[in-house]
């Protein structure tokens, strides 16, 4: 009897549907890998020295910029260059970082001599200008990435990814499962002691140079409605730069006085 019951059990056993085997999580060095061949490949990527965006910049209350971003390969690591050209009615606001120092020039705050920024305001411009971006940077400069799972956005349950900088300054990747591709980014920064979060939406992804990067972002503080929308209508890659177009300008020399 015994004999038997053991043999209806395993038929029982063969007949029933096998229960569904759900696939292991990614590692972060799975996704970060899947994200490198989605953006064109680590030998495209190498081959980029600049890239140049030019379009329109959109704020709130409807007022709009035209829009140069510019970025290079400046040094070891990865490290980069960036600058930033908005203009509106002749006159240009320049924001820059030239792989040490960032400083500006804004027209429309009465200054027309280039200011150093503060080391605070520097960080953001610095990793701005990472051609590689600082997730795909993250494996050369020291930052460390780690997966934190999955999050519902826009109806897609998108991967995480948090690339933690060695300054304290973090980002939080949200990558399409099916592309791999950044959709979006939040990014916490430490300003003179307060703590600053920015989101970003990516999207309208073009390949320039062999590699995929985003013509269309949004962003804004996080927790207010307000956006700011850069939309890209040109993109060129390894452009030629003007030496010293990253490098702050020196200030005008005081004019002598006249003796009397």
């Amino acid at each position: 009897m015994r004999r038997i019951q053991k043999t209806i059990f395993a038929f029982v056993a063969l007949a029933m549907p096998i229960a569904p085997t759900w696939a292991a999580e990614p590692s972060a060095q799975e996704l970060v890998a899947k994200n490198l061949e989605a953006r064109g490949g680590a030998e495209a990527l190498r081959a980029l020295r600049t890239i140049q965006f030019k379009g329109t910049v959109r704020f709130p209350g409807d007022f709009e910029l035209d829009y140069v971003e510019t970025r290079a390969r400046s040094g070891q690591g990865g490290a980069g260059a960036v600058r930033y050209d908005s203009t509106l009615q002749g006159l240009t606001l320049i924001q820059a970082y030239d792989g040490k120092t960032g400083w500006a020039i804004n027209p429309f705050g009465g200054r027309r001599d280039a200011e150093t920024m503060s080391a605070d305001d520097a960080r953001s411009l610095a990793d701005a200008g990472l051609v590689d971006g600082p997730l795909l940077s993250a494996a050369t400069n020291g930052s460390t990435v780690e997966y934190l799972g999955r999050e519902d956005f826009d109806g897609t349950l998108v991967y995480k990814l948090r690339v933690s900088e060695k300054d304290g300054d973090s980002f939080v990747y949200l990558l399409d499962p099916g592309t791999y591709l950044e959709v979006g980014v939040t990014e916490t920064r430490k300003v003179r002691g307060a703590e600053q979060v920015f989101e970003y939406e990516l999207g309208d992804y073009e390949k320039v140079g062999g590699v995929y990067f985003p013509m269309s972002v949004a962003s804004g503080q996080k927790g207010s409605s307000e956006r700011q929308q850069v939309s890209i209508e040109m993109a060129s890659a390894n452009a030629e730069v003007k030496p010293g177009y990253f490098a702050q300008p020196a200030s005008p020399a005081a004019k002598p006085t006249a003796s009397k």
